[in-house]
């Protein structure tokens, strides 16, 4: 039974702001390019709860709606559900597909309705559209009324890696500088670019470094491949903006971390990427 109640970041080892809630899907190409890809953590959401409460690391989850890749995926009203089981431990995030269009925007006015909701996830590249196409636009202007971030996926993207075609997967849609239209049209709405984004780190630095509410998530990667521009700017200038993100279940927050603490991060900046940004920028 979950030790339900009320989620306090001060008493947590770390926040990981990038964890994807998965339905099953054995059998599904894209699920398995992407495990092989990734090593195969043996990890999944029946798992999530105990693996992150065990370890008092609190996590932002979420699914993504996509129907490029066919991975078999959990609803939103699911992720809320799961959240709100865990909520001593968990912080909800949905996903709506822009390119669905009125009814994207129908579905993100409900869940934002329900008031538990703290944040977006998109996937430009598997939900296949620009992040600065128009036809987004509408929604990102529900989700800055309601002040709420939006993460986006950005650079190379491990779904789709290794099979014919990508899987279909087109990576010029995870471009970092696209999200900088993103940002100036909607000042307000805090943007966190997902994932170091090869082969566009500095695109992703600068539009970071440039944009006040813009933030970029660690996740995806293991930290001993971080690019040294990428570690030498969280060190500086953006110490205050880089987030811990490990991309549960395709890397394991234990093995992130581990690999994190051999990195030349300075001592007095590593709680601020394991923590304290995030209590910030998510109002903990």
């Amino acid at each position: 039974m979950a030790n339900k109640g009320k989620f306090n970041a001060e008493k947590m080892v770390a926040i990981d702001t990038h964890v994807h809630v998965e339905g099953r899907s054995e059998g599904n190409q894209a699920a398995e390019a992407a495990r092989k890809y990734f090593g195969d953590s043996g990890l999944g959401s029946q798992q999530l709860p105990e693996y992150y409460r065990s370890r008092n690391l609190g996590c932002v989850v979420f699914s993504v709606d996509e129907r490029l890749t066919g991975r078999p995926q959990a609803s939103n009203d699911e992720v809320l559900a799961l959240a709100a089981e865990n909520s001593d431990i968990m912080i909800p995030f949905v996903s709506v597909d822009p390119t669905r269009g009125p009814s994207a925007v129908d579905e993100a006015k409900r869940l934002i309705a329900t008031g538990v909701v703290r944040g977006f996830k998109l996937h430009p590249p598997a939900q296949q559209f620009h992040a600065n196409d128009r036809i987004a636009y509408r929604l990102y202007e529900v989700v800055a009324e309601a002040r709420l971030p939006m993460i986006f996926h950005t650079g190379h993207s491990g779904i789709g890696t290794g099979m014919p075609g990508g899987g279909g997967i087109r990576l010029k849609y995870g471009n970092p500088m696209e999200i900088d239209d993103v940002a100036v049209d909607f000042p307000d709405m805090p943007i966190i670019m997902a994932h170091p984004s090869f082969p566009w780190q500095d695109e992703a630095l600068s539009v970071c470094l440039h944009k006040p509410q813009v933030y970029i998530d660690l996740s995806g990667w293991s930290p001993k491949y971080f690019p040294p521009n990428l570690v030498q700017y969280a060190n500086t200038q953006l110490k205050k903006k880089v987030l811990f993100g490990s991309d549960y279940p395709f890397i394991p927050p234990d093995r992130w971390l581990e690999e994190f603490a051999k990195i030349g991060i300075r001592e007095e900046v590593r709680p601020l990427i394991l923590k304290e940004n995030a209590i910030r920028l998510l109002g903990l």
